[in-house]
């Protein structure tokens, strides 16, 4: 159950907040008690099992403020927010996982951050083949961000250890 909670939290702060009929403010962030209430009109959930959520998420997805009157997901939005990333210069390499049938459209036109606001890189080759595996059979591309980065992209690091930046262009990528 705290998996799918979890999901559902996730599809609400990253995706869609009028789910449960609450706004995010313009950094992301959705007030505690509104989001337990409207999620408790679906199923029993208070407090201690978002604590519960936000704590032990593998993929450290939310952030609470420092009271804990507020909570955000750290990245992967597909509604406009500013979630106040840090811009910070990325190693000479990151790595891109996705399922081989994403390939002849990612060797076409790179990777672009379709309907979510940045495109996502892994610091770990590992990490890049577990996201490939979730679309099927996993292809994983070398991103050459040390270049990028020279040439004026853009990155940001967020909260979680996610890169992100607002598209790869194919020349930056190599099929490993």
């Amino acid at each position: 159950m705290m998996k799918n909670t979890s999901k559902y939290i996730s599809l609400i702060l990253r995706h869609k907040p009028e789910t449960i009929g609450i706004t995010l403010d313009e950094h992301g962030w959705a007030k505690v008690s509104e989001l337990i209430e409207g999620i408790r009109c679906t199923q029993p959930f208070d407090m201690e099992l978002l604590e519960e959520i936000v704590r032990t998420d593998e993929k450290m997805r939310y952030s609470f403020n420092e009271d804990k009157t507020l909570i955000r997901a750290n990245q992967g939005h597909s509604v406009p927010v500013d979630v106040e990333l840090e811009q910070k210069m990325p190693p000479e390499f990151l790595w891109h996982g996705t399922g081989e049938k994403y390939t002849a459209s990612i060797e076409q036109q790179g990777l672009i951050s379709k309907s979510r606001l940045y495109v996502h890189l892994s610091r770990e080759y590992d990490t890049a083949v577990q996201v490939g595996s979730r679309h099927g059979s996993p292809v994983v591309y070398k991103v050459l961000t040390g270049k990028m980065a020279q040439e004026g992209y853009v990155f940001y690091l967020a909260e979680n250890g996610v890169w992100l930046t607002k598209e790869v262009p194919v020349k930056y990528l190599k099929r490993i």
